[in-house]
């Protein structure tokens, strides 16, 4: 569902992801960017920021990491994509997860995001698993981009060759490898 069309003389951007949408005032703007956390796409954006609620929360991480107030900007695709390709389990408590994961999950987030910024799409993949390495067809989605987990339910991840797992949490699909990214008993 496209929420905002903005257009122009170079083309035009489909605002798709967010459930809200409006027009804010300068006073409230400034309101709303004080809820948000800190945004990986900032070279000001402090990780420390988010640690301490995610390092003393029973919240899941998968959850967390799509809260605003705590991570500002990854979305369901980064959410995912940066979980796997850091080997964490989505559904481990924030509190549970190590200090060395989140700086490895906050490093992911900072490059892969600002790589969809440059590239206007969301690829995640590393070198060794893209499709012209691995003798494989590219891709086919309306998203775009080539992806480990996302939108791949039931296929064979891309690393081990498990099937992609599929679930709902908190009202929003989640895509992890079992295989890649097993559950910390």
């Amino acid at each position: 569902v496209v929420r905002l069309r903005l257009s122009g003389a170079g083309g035009y951007a489909d605002l798709r992801g967010p459930n809200t949408c409006e027009v804010l005032d300068p006073g409230e703007v400034k309101l709303l960017r004080d809820r948000l956390g800190p945004d990986p796409l900032r070279a000001d954006a402090d990780p420390e920021v988010a640690w301490r609620r995610i390092g003393r929360s029973r919240t899941p991480v998968a959850v967390l990491l799509m809260d605003q107030s705590v991570v500002a900007g990854p979305g369901n695709i980064y959410r995912a994509e940066v979980l796997f390709r850091q080997g964490v389990d989505p559904r481990l408590p924030g509190r549970r997860l190590a200090r060395e994961q989140w700086a490895g999950i906050w490093a992911d987030l900072v490059a892969l995001m600002a790589d969809g910024v440059r590239a206007g799409r969301i690829d995640t993949v590393r070198p060794e698993h893209m499709p012209e390495a691995m003798g494989r067809p590219p891709r086919v989605d309306g998203h775009g981009g080539e992806v480990y987990v996302y939108r791949r339910a039931g296929q064979p991840c891309l690393v081990c060759g498990t099937a992609v797992a599929l679930a709902e949490l908190a009202g929003r699909n989640l895509f992890w490898c079992p295989g890649c990214q097993p559950p910390v008993g």
